[in-house]
């Protein structure tokens, strides 16, 4: 090769090599443009109806994506009583509670959206003589607040109204909690904005002493109160259930005063409002200090609406006489709307058909006549021919009056459809 020609082949070699390297180190200057990696959420598969979903890839990353409690309470903790856990709590918090028992340690939660639980063995509040100003062994004044698995005992207070909670603000839900010995189970505010819904929980053992009325659950007038699935006993003077909401859903429990009883009403809405009495059992003892087992508006009426809704329910009176329902007419008024549907009487007593409203299919019948759960006459026989004799009861304002579900021993509810061979009664 002539020496020109070499010559002009290194020059252009050299400024290709140079045109590389210029090229490699501006692409190494440019910023990745490529979007980060996805995380990985499963495998995608097919489901039965045809929809692409996506399989978690295994239990444990399962787990992790759920949000876990942000404080633990108990011997041993960082944080070891209740006090402290509601001084420090913050809105949006899980609360979780070691099982034992919290002697002396009450407790002000101010907190909104949190949830406070026990965990494992339920946790046991022993108020020990002391309280919450003065009102309670927990005071509950947050916005959104849900109690579950707690037991509450012992309150006591100067003005002999001590509760195990004290409800005083936004709205509460109680879920498989239990309320022993206390002045009080639960007392609320009188505000028509507060809410609590009750379910699956137990209250009993009213003290013994004649100071004061002291119920299982009183309810002030708040906008809405639910209560489902649920067991009283045992009251004491006090009534098991007194409610002055505006709105009452009273569903699927056992308001059973029991064999050593002595409660005045077993459920009583003294100021009226909407009240439906839907699939419970609710019965006084022989020793009850009143003979009326539901009352309706003895105290006159405080809301603008007012009707009782009761239907499907077994009442059942262990006393020598008395009324299965008593309305107030002469304090709520006589052109309020009762509806006594399909209920079951059991024992001696009287139900009267009210001035306005339904009655229809109530029924009463023997206690021989039925068969006991836990020594509580509940059920009618396969054979009795009370079964198939009652009509569906329709609606009352939009709510179905027939029930969906039944009290199941010894606490809680559990869903039921009933047949065509519909029965009077809570338990079909």
């Amino acid at each position: 090769m002539p020496e020109n020609h070499r010559r002009r082949c290194c020059q252009i070699w050299g400024f290709l090599g140079c045109l590389v390297l210029s090229m490699d180190f501006a692409a190494a200057q440019i910023p990745d443009k490529l979007p980060p990696a996805p995380d990985y959420l499963g495998e995608i598969r097919r489901s039965p109806d045809g929809q692409l979903k996506t399989v978690a890839a295994d239990a444990k990353q399962a787990a992790a994506a759920a949000k876990p409690a942000t404080m633990v309470v108990g011997p041993g903790e960082k944080i070891t009583t209740i006090t402290e856990a509601a001084r420090l709590a913050n809105d949006g918090e899980v609360i979780e509670i070691r099982p034992g028992e919290y002697h002396g340690q009450p407790a002000i939660w101010t907190k909104n959206e949190i949830l406070i639980r026990g965990v494992g063995g339920r946790p046991v509040m022993l108020a020990d003589g002391k309280s919450a100003e003065g009102k309670a062994i927990w005071v509950v004044r947050g916005g959104k607040v849900r109690i579950e698995n707690i037991e509450f005992r012992g309150a006591r207070v100067a003005s002999l109204n001590g509760a195990g909670i004290r409800f005083e603000k936004g709205d509460l839900t109680i879920q498989s909690c239990a309320f022993f010995d206390n002045e009080m189970g639960i007392l609320t505010a009188n505000t028509s904005d507060l809410s609590l819904e009750v379910r699956d929980s137990e209250f009993g053992d009213a003290p013994r002493h004649k100071a004061s009325l002291h119920h299982l659950l009183y309810v002030g007038a708040i906008g809405k109160f639910v209560l489902q699935g649920s067991r009283f006993r045992n009251g004491y003077l006090g009534h098991l259930v007194k409610s002055r909401a505006r709105e009452n859903h009273i569903l699927y429990n056992m308001l059973v005063d029991g064999d050593g009883g002595r409660a005045s009403y077993e459920l009583e809405f003294p100021n009226g409002g909407i009240a439906y009495v839907i699939g419970n059992a609710i019965g006084q003892s022989a020793g009850t200090d009143n003979p009326s087992i539901v009352a309706y508006g003895a105290e006159g009426p405080r809301w603008q609406e007012n009707a009782l809704y009761m239907a499907h329910n077994t009442l059942i009176n262990d006393h020598h006489a008395g009324r299965f329902v008593n309305i107030f007419m002469d304090k709520i008024g006589a052109d309020v709307e009762v509806w006594l549907l399909n209920n079951l009487m059991v024992g001696p007593g009287d139900l009267y058909r009210p001035a306005q409203g339904r009655f229809d299919g109530n029924r009463m019948i023997g206690r021989g006549e039925l068969i006991d759960y836990g020594g509580v006459p509940l059920r009618l026989t396969n054979l009795s021919p009370l079964r198939g004799a009652v009509r569906p009861p329709g609606q009352a304002r939009g709510t179905e009056l027939l029930p969906s579900a039944e009290f199941h021993f010894p606490v809680g509810s559990r869903t039921m459809r009933p047949t065509s061979m519909l029965a009077p009664g809570a338990f079909q």
